[in-house]
């Protein structure tokens, strides 16, 4: 899966070439602001978990943390989240290029609202090291998300 089926995935739209292959890594956060020279919180995070036995994927900026309060408040269970191997098997990316494009098997995908603080997000596509650039109505489009949500703890800059 990887790289290949996100951009497998955008071919179905004539944008696989937006998918983003660099030398260098953008498997964390960090790493993935500074080869695209943006703010950590314009990267989306893709965060999975498991809930009431299935798995589901929430977009998140790049600083934020889960709240457990917000999240159980919104999905009226304690967070679990999956383990790596968990996130291969069921999304097709290993840890460090997940994203909502291009999964092994359809899942829920949630955003969540600390993304808009920035017009466009550059998530993991696939690999630790591709990315693709997105407006917030692309990813909203193309991740074909369920919901916003409001889940991660407020931070300061």
């Amino acid at each position: 899966m990887s790289v290949e089926a996100v951009k497998q995935f955008f071919s179905d739209f004539n944008m696989e070439d937006r998918v983003m292959v660099l030398e260098t890594s953008t498997a964390t956060v960090d790493e993935a602001a500074a080869a695209h020279g943006v703010d950590p919180d314009q990267i989306g995070k893709t965060l999975s978990f498991k809930l009431d036995g299935r798995p589901i994927l929430i977009v998140v900026a790049g600083r934020a943390k889960i709240d457990n309060q917000k999240y159980k408040q919104q999905f009226s269970k304690k967070a679990k989240m999956l383990s790596p191997a968990e996130v291969l098997a069921y999304t097709g990316h290993a840890v460090g290029g997940v994203c909502p494009f291009g999964l092994k098997q359809p899942m829920d995908v949630y955003l969540d609202i600390s993304l808009k603080k920035h017009p466009e997000i550059i998530p993991a596509a696939g690999d630790q090291n591709a990315s693709i650039r997105l407006t917030i109505e692309e990813l909203e489009r193309f991740s074909d998300c369920n919901d916003w949500v409001d889940v991660c703890t407020q931070h300061r800059n």
